[in-house]
């Protein structure tokens, strides 16, 4: 999602990304290394458990399951801001240009590319999260 506009006369100066990147979680290749590891060093007196052992493996499982998971859901959000940038055509809209000023235009095309899709406004290039308002043309 986009970060929303603050307050009266605030400015839009980020956006969001649909990714996050965090040092403390751990993939399924630092699971499996895990895995590995732990089976080298058991002791042969006492190896790990055949039920344990199924039990790793189906977590393992659903780590890797949930990752696609994940790529799934950020390609149908990709998908769902392309069609959301799309039905802006023809529409009338507001933003918040770079000094602060409310801007109002009508959308003319739509590039989608990069993180995040922009509107043509007029001719300008405005981001689909610094829009303020969108309404039908016509009914300004």
């Amino acid at each position: 999602m986009t970060s929303p506009v603050g307050g009266v006369g605030g400015t839009a100066t980020t956006t969001a990304t649909s990714t996050v990147t965090r040092s403390d979680q751990m993939g399924k290749d630092v699971f499996l290394q895990l895995l590995v590891a732990q089976m080298r060093y058991q002791d042969p007196n006492s190896p790990t458990s055949t039920t344990e052992f199924m039990s790793q493996t189906a977590t393992f499982t659903q780590v890797e399951k949930l990752e696609e998971i994940a790529a799934q859901n950020a390609s149908l959000v990709a998908l769902q801001r392309s069609l959301s940038a799309g039905a802006l055509v023809g529409h009338s809209v507001s933003y918040t240009d770079e000094k602060g000023a409310t801007v109002t235009g009508t959308v003319g095309s739509v590039r989608i590319s990069g993180e995040e899709p922009s509107a043509v406004v007029d001719g300008v290039d405005v981001p689909i999260g610094r829009l303020t308002e969108v309404s039908l043309p016509g009914t300004r």
